[in-house]
Order: C-alpha cells, then structure tokens, then sequence
C-alpha cells in the first residue's frame, strides 16, 4: 500500500476522525440547545392577538381577579378563555367607542368568537389538569410568571417536560397555601416574613388542601383571626372567664421561615403523591 498511500495518509485519517468526532459532538450541542432556545419553545414571545389585552391593565390596575375571565380554571383541565361576553360585561359602559376594541364589538354583534392566539400551548399528547395543580398549592405565578406586570401575555417558561419534572421531582419548592394561589406577590416565607400554618381533622368529601389554614401574622397576636373555630364544650373556660386555645379547639399553629419547611408540611397536609407516582409518564401521556 506504500505505493498508492503517502506516509502523511495516517496523519490525515487520524485527523478526519477527530473532526468526525468534533462536528458529531457540535451537531449534537447545537441541537440540543435549539430545542430549548425561545425559537422552539416560543418563550418570552408575544404574539400579536385580535385585541391586545393587558393583564397588567386589568389585574393590577383594576383588581380583577383570574377567576373572572378563566372560570374553568378550579373545576376543570383547562383555564378555559373568555367568551366576548365577558369584555362586554365592562365595555357596554367604558370605552365604548374605542378603535381598539372594535373586534370585540364585532364579535359581540356577529356572535362570532374572537380568534384569540394561545400562548401557553402544550402538545396534544400531554394531559395537563388546571383543576388539580390549583387545589393542591400551586400558584399561578408559578406556571405563567407575574402575569400582573405584564402588558402584553408571552409565555415565562419553556413549558417543556423537562421544566414540569424538575417541578414534580420536587413540589415542595413550589407550594403555597391555597388562599395564597391567587396572590401574583406571594413570596416564599423567610425570617423576616414568616408564615404560620395548621391542620384541622379532615372531612369526607372535603378537599384536604382546605383543612390546612394559613396566615402571615402570629395567631396569637390579638386582632388575628383564628380559623377553625369550633364550639367550647361547657365549662371549658379558665379562672379569668377567657378560653383557652385547647378550650376553642382551634388546631395548633407551626411557624415557617423557610420555604422547604413549609413545602414539606404541605405535601404532607395536601396528600401529594411522592415525586415516584408524579414523575410517572402515565400522569402526563394519557
């Protein structure tokens, strides 16, 4: 084979296989952080809709709550989007001539739905349950970030499995008390912003997220509510004539500053499944 190859050939052949190589491994990271670049996941994009309606107009600036325009949201897969009925509730009387609100009087008049662009959309063979994330602590602003401050919608997160297993590997980071599911400002609790929980007995055909009560502000302050008030059985009052906590029957307070005390007590109070049963490819592929 001298004859047909120089000696430099094993030079060369060594030297393709290593470029080879290299372009393989490039390929691959190439790849892989396209799948997860804004171009595919169409995070932080926001695209152009019929009407650009701002949450942070109608959230922050007017106090709407998101359970009036996405009412499927506590009983049912789906948040669901509003009817034109909806806007139509408040722009019968403001802004009635407005240009930019002439599709949803369109609509109105037409009955035809406005075709509204979904941002947060998952593929068709993932089953996401709206219903059973809110109930068992998870917040709004955990999924769709301050959607508050937002003028125009865009996704915050990539929405991709690997986002949502990150979560289920480990909920506890994420939950919250159920009264707080709603609160677009809920920050975690800290040393300086504790947060006081109890349980009261669970109930048949209760959810078990609502025997758990939550405040910000110690229990035993006076001017505190305290949840779970039940009737005293006779004579349970003390020398001054004042009841006791054990007299109330009010369950006994825990103090969080951290989040991961207080996710821990949660997923215990809330029965979530353990990361095992959630990261489960039969909880998302149906």
């Amino acid at each position: 084979m001298p004859q047909i190859f120089d000696r430099s050939s094993n030079a060369l052949a060594r030297a393709s296989l290593v470029l080879t190589g290299l372009i393989v491994i490039a390929l691959g990271v190439t790849l892989d952080q396209l799948q997860r670049s804004p171009w595919v996941t169409r995070q932080g994009q926001r695209p152009d809709q019929p009407v650009p309606f701002s949450h942070k107009h109608h959230v922050q600036g007017l106090g709407l709550q998101c359970q009036y325009c996405h009412v499927t949201v506590e009983k049912s897969s789906y948040a669901g989007i509003p009817p034109t009925k909806t806007c139509i509730n408040c722009h019968a009387q403001i802004w009635t001539n407005a240009e930019l609100l002439e599709p949803v009087r369109q609509s109105w008049a037409t009955g035809e739905s406005l075709p509204w662009i979904k941002v947060h959309d998952l593929p068709d063979f993932v089953y996401f349950n709206h219903e059973i994330h809110v109930h068992k602590g998870i917040g709004c602003a955990s999924c769709h970030g301050r959607v508050d401050q937002m003028p125009l919608m865009y996704a915050q997160n990539t929405l991709q499995m690997e986002w949502c297993l990150d979560c289920h590997r480990n909920p506890a980071k994420n939950l919250r008390p159920t009264s707080e599911i709603y609160n677009m400002a809920w920050e975690n609790p800290s040393e300086n912003r504790p947060v006081w929980c109890a349980a009261a007995d669970e109930k048949d055909s209760v959810p078990t997220a609502q025997s758990v009560n939550c405040v910000s502000r110690d229990p035993m302050q006076a001017g505190v509510e305290v949840a779970f008030l039940q009737m005293p059985s006779p004579g349970a009052q003390g020398a001054a004539g004042s009841l006791s906590s054990e007299a109330i029957g009010a369950p006994e307070y825990r103090k969080f500053t951290s989040q991961d005390e207080l996710g821990r007590f949660l997923v215990d109070h809330y029965k979530i499944r353990t990361p095992k049963d959630l990261t489960s490819c039969e909880v998302c592929h149906r």
